[in-house]
């Protein structure tokens, strides 16, 4: 389907805002994927606080001009899934990740956080970023760890004291 001036327009500009606000981007490419699967993959994104689209490689280069994604753009060739994590940095390199497990077809062409282009061997790095309570609860974990250590050692310094003194 032919897309006009001004479709073309609309749709860099709503890939482009997307970017500006998304914390990583993961760029795959869909070939061989049923409609009823991408359907599915589409509506866990929108579970995950996660944006994709299916998009032109010329309009994607254009949208992530100027954007810490930009250096995707050697990336966009054939079809061009692009997803971007709007809540959690690893959002949608871990959907992207687990619905590639399940489909042989599917294939992951890369990844960027923070400017850095991670290649798709490297998604993993992006995929295990711990979410937000995952952080919190290991910050708590080693404070109540910390704690509990300078405890026994109060103990058994009072212990000691308590020996010297007898």
């Amino acid at each position: 389907m032919a897309l006009g001036l001004e479709d073309k327009k609309a749709i860099v500009a709503e890939v482009n805002e997307a970017a500006k606000g998304a914390l990583s981007a993961v760029v795959a490419d869909s070939r061989g994927v049923t409609v009823g699967e991408m359907t599915g993959l589409r509506r866990a994104a929108r579970e995950a606080g996660v944006y994709i689209r299916v998009v032109r490689n010329t309009l994607v280069k254009r949208a992530v001009e100027g954007t810490d994604f930009e250096c995707l753009s050697e990336t966009f060739t054939g079809p061009t899934l692009i997803a971007f994590s709007q809540e959690h940095p690893g959002a949608a390199a871990r959907l992207l990740k687990d619905f590639a497990k399940a489909q042989e077809k599917f294939e992951i062409k890369a990844a960027a956080f923070e400017g850095t282009l991670i290649p798709a061997a490297d998604i993993d790095r992006l995929a295990k970023l711990p979410t937000y309570d995952e952080a919190l609860a290991q910050l708590m974990m080693t404070m109540k760890e910390a704690s509990a250590g300078k405890f026994v050692r109060t103990l058994a310094a009072l212990r000691d004291q308590k020996e010297e003194a007898a």
